[in-house]
């Protein structure tokens, strides 16, 4: 195995022959010293695990063990005793031992610590290296925006980050608001804690409590072992309610009491649970109007809305259209595989003419499609979605309609009927089918007007 082991023992037959069991017969390379002082200055080659005997000349292994998980909280350490005292090997574990091992050492033991140790010590440092990704993912460098009103946004958000205020942000479906959610905590004090997100919408009703605090065995039909709710999951970091104002009344009062007392019970429980979480909801519904009907608690509205952070819809901040677009592009080719480096004026004119109801996502999964259907090395209308190109045949209408407005020249009929079939022709990219449909004609009939008016069509 590439994996280094550390053995830090003053007794050399001891040393000697746990030296000969990991490095002969388990195959890790080995250091060996024979004082704290020697590892100290070697621990910056970062083993990936140290056996350290208690008693050394110069300094006692508790206070060794200490300084180590100053320097690296992870690291594991198996300690190694000829004392055989419970309080030391208690003590020991208090300050972060991995195991204890009294000697004589048990090698047919103290081998699968070794391998559970270094394994455990893998796993960890990959969650390190995933909670550095993340860290990146949603710094505010990754969230795509030059409009105004999300720099209001941004600024909005740094002012939160270094407290544990509870946090609202408003905003449509599609805008947004879990990934400022995450920007925040991956960002704040806790960003190397939990970061729990909870769908109230997307959760049945009757689940709901359980999902969040938890049940014991036997607290209804089919609690068959006890279950962690999210709030203890996310114990230290932040939780994302998500939808909160789908959440019945209930759980209301639930969630208030966690924000004014920090703690809870699991459903069908009596112990009572400390909890210690950043709460941070979003919604796409008016709470204000929510509480005036009755359907939200006035008193969780405030306590839940202590800074209420407002996402703009992507149809008041059309400059992040065109950024997006471009953004998209660059994910998806990853992704795909694909060149597809720019979209055509005219598709480019109906995204950005489009209200985008989805909001971001709805223009992420616009684009995502586009890219699938397109056999070229550009986004073009005819691989634009329906309810897009409906904004287009729209505009067509109101052009339509100009013509027969007052003081406006008379247009001869047949000509008329032949600038639609060009535009139906080219709206549809030359697709007979398609063209007939939107001109409302048979195709039979379609193929006569364009052979009478001399209309050729080809694909562009």
């Amino acid at each position: 195995m590439d994996k280094k082991i550390f053995i830090v023992d003053d007794e050399p037959a001891i040393l000697k022959l746990i030296t000969h069991w990991v490095k002969n017969e388990w195959e890790y390379s080995v250091r060996t010293f024979t004082n704290g002082t020697e590892l100290l200055e070697n621990i910056y080659e970062d083993p990936d695990l140290i056996l350290l005997d208690i008693m050394l000349p110069d300094l006692s292994g508790t206070d060794l063990l200490k300084q180590i998980k100053r320097m690296n909280k992870h690291l594991p350490v198996i300690m190694l005793s000829a004392q055989g005292n419970i309080d030391v090997a208690l003590e020991c574990i208090r300050e972060g031992a991995y195991d204890y091992f009294p000697k004589p050492v048990d090698k047919n033991r103290l081998h699968p610590a070794i391998q559970n140790a270094i394994k455990n010590y893998d796993l960890q440092r990959k969650v390190d290296e995933l909670n550095t990704d993340l860290q990146h993912e949603y710094s505010f460098d990754n969230i795509v925006s030059a409009d105004k009103k999300m720099q209001d946004v941004f600024k909005m958000v740094t002012k939160v980050l270094n407290n544990d205020i509870t946090v609202l942000i408003n905003g449509e479906s599609g805008t947004g608001k879990e990934l400022i959610a995450r920007a925040v905590h991956y960002n704040g004090t806790r960003k190397n804690e939990p970061f729990v997100v909870v769908n109230s919408a997307s959760i049945p009703r009757e689940l709901l409590e359980s999902e969040l605090f938890g049940h014991e065995r036997g607290a209804f039909t089919g609690a068959h072992q006890k279950k962690i709710g999210k709030f203890e999951l996310a114990n230290g970091g932040t939780i994302f309610l998500d939808e909160i104002g789908d959440m019945e009344m209930s759980l209301q009062a639930k969630i208030l009491r966690v924000i004014q007392q920090k703690e809870f019970e699991r459903v069908g429980g009596n112990e009572t649970i400390k909890t210690d979480v950043r709460i941070i909801s979003a919604t796409n519904v008016d709470l204000k109007e929510a509480v005036a009907n009755r359907d939200f608690r006035e008193d969780l509205y405030y306590r839940l809305s202590s800074f209420p952070i407002l996402i703009p819809p992507l149809r008041e901040r059309r400059g992040d259209i065109v950024i997006l677009i471009n953004h998209f592009l660059a994910e998806f080719n990853k992704k795909m595989n694909k060149g597809i480096n720019h979209v055509s004026k005219a598709a480019l004119k109906l995204l950005y003419d489009y209200d985008w109801p989805g909001n971001v996502r709805e223009l992420e999964n616009t684009i995502e499609r586009c890219m699938i259907l397109s056999e070229e090395d550009n986004i073009d209308v005819e691989v634009l979605p329906p309810q897009i190109l409906e904004t287009d045949e729209n505009a067509g209408y109101e052009a339509v309609g100009q013509l027969f407005t007052e003081g406006a020249p008379i247009v001869p009929f047949e000509k008329l009927k032949a600038e639609a079939i060009k535009h139906a022709l080219k709206v549809t990219n030359g697709n007979i089918v398609d063209a007939s449909k939107k001109l409302n004609v048979g195709r039979a009939t379609l193929y006569r007007l364009m052979e009478k008016y001399d209309i050729k069509t080809r694909r562009n």
